[in-house]
């Protein structure tokens, strides 16, 4: 069994492990925020420092692949990573700098999340450039309905994150420090629209590549953000009361869960 494959069996089973457990053991920033995680750092820059690696990893092994030369030939290449290429450059350097507030992220997180999207990076990037057969992806990937469909899915996705993001952001006025329930877009369904929206960013992505690497990391996105999102939800309840439980919003799968 080669080194690839028992990378990819092992997350899989640890994407169970860290579903299971994060339904014990809240990650404590943004508004779970609490001090059992240790030392903290600015916000800003722990959104940096934890996404930026995949992003250069990535970029790093496109750059020396010979499949995703600098030719017409290779297109395909380019159009599959692309969705990858732009939520990671926004999440490690657009988003930072658009977020509001002097909260701080727990530098335990931080490097959980370094290593978790290295290896990320390593399971798409190996196989998008290196391991996928030959023929697999040739430009005429591009007009085969699981690509059109998986990049629409994405697209739809992306949208949503960002809108999510936005109304996040703009629940507070300038020096307002209490907290709010986010509503409008798919707040009107979901406790975490925001997590609903990235969920659907990688499922799309598993779409479109139709590989097991992007389905993984369509798993352990949910096995991340499910538990976090139920969390959030019973926060909300818990601050708001009846306010919030007569919205009847999902935790993270619209009209699901």
């Amino acid at each position: 069994m080669t080194t690839y494959r028992i990378i990819l069996i092992s997350m899989i089973v640890l994407a169970f492990v860290v579903f299971i457990a994060l339904f014990h053991f809240k990650a404590g920033y943004g508004y779970l925020s609490n001090s059992k995680w240790g030392p903290k750092i600015n916000n800003r820059l722990g959104w940096v420092l934890m996404e930026s690696p995949v992003f250069l990893l990535m970029l790093y092994m496109f750059l020396h692949s010979p499949r995703s030369a600098f030719s017409n030939e290779n297109i395909v290449f380019y159009a599959m990573s692309a969705p990858f290429f732009i939520h990671y450059f926004q999440r490690s350097f657009i988003f930072p700098l658009l977020i509001k507030g002097n909260s701080k992220m727990p530098v335990a997180i931080i490097l959980m999340g370094v290593v978790f999207n290295t290896v990320n990076a390593y399971m798409q990037g190996e196989w998008l450039y290196y391991l996928s057969p030959a023929g697999r992806y040739t430009n005429e990937w591009l007009s085969d309905p699981r690509f059109i469909i998986g990049m629409l899915i994405f697209i739809a996705g992306f949208y949503i994150n960002l809108q999510s993001d936005y109304i996040i952001r703009h629940l507070r006025k300038p020096g307002d420090t209490k907290h709010y329930i986010p509503k409008g877009g798919m707040f009107k369904y979901v406790c975490s629209a925001n997590y609903f929206g990235e969920l659907t960013e990688w499922i799309g992505f598993a779409i479109l590549t139709w590989s097991v690497p992007g389905a993984v990391f369509a798993l352990w996105t949910f096995a991340n953000l499910a538990p976090r999102a139920k969390s959030l939800d019973e926060r909300y309840a818990q601050e708001f009361g009846s306010e919030y439980t007569d919205l009847k919003r999902k935790y993270i799968l619209p009209n699901i869960w």
